[in-house]
């Protein structure tokens, strides 16, 4: 999904909060909102890492270029795993979630990164990537140790 995307329903997410929870702290709020799309910060860094290059236009058109390549392999039936994301993985979201039981602040950050989850499986569940996703850190460096 792309991150217009998640910033539009991130934004109509908190506002929806807003309006069933009108108590929610501001900083509550903001900080849903902002995990909402931030944890695709790790796109980011991999299009930095694999093209050498840190402009935000560089990591849009890296991931361009990507998604013309996913769509010719799965065109083709070949089922390759896409390029590993940390902050999306199961793990991750757990460390949140158990900082959220000591700082509050850290479950709001935790519901945004599953709203944003959530959004992601359903996307690519739609477009039929679903294998394309690495969602366990440990599966994922269980297979490269392998190498």
């Amino acid at each position: 999904m792309l991150p217009r995307w998640h910033i539009f329903l991130g934004l109509i997410s908190t506002i929806l909060i807003t309006l069933v929870f009108p108590n929610t702290s501001m900083l509550y709020l903001l900080l849903f909102f902002l995990s909402s799309f931030l944890i695709d910060f790790d796109h980011y860094a991999n299009a930095a890492m694999k093209t050498n290059k840190l402009g935000l236009r560089n990591a849009f058109e890296y991931h361009k270029i990507l998604g013309e390549i996913e769509k010719e392999e799965h065109k083709k039936g070949l089922r390759r795993k896409g390029d590993f994301h940390p902050f999306h993985t199961i793990e991750f979201h757990l460390l949140v979630l158990l900082l959220g039981f000591l700082w509050t602040s850290f479950f709001f950050i935790f519901l945004g990164m599953l709203f944003h989850s959530i959004m992601d499986l359903i996307s690519i569940q739609y477009k039929g990537y679903l294998y394309r996703r690495e969602f366990f850190f440990l599966n994922w460096l269980r297979k490269k140790v392998r190498r």
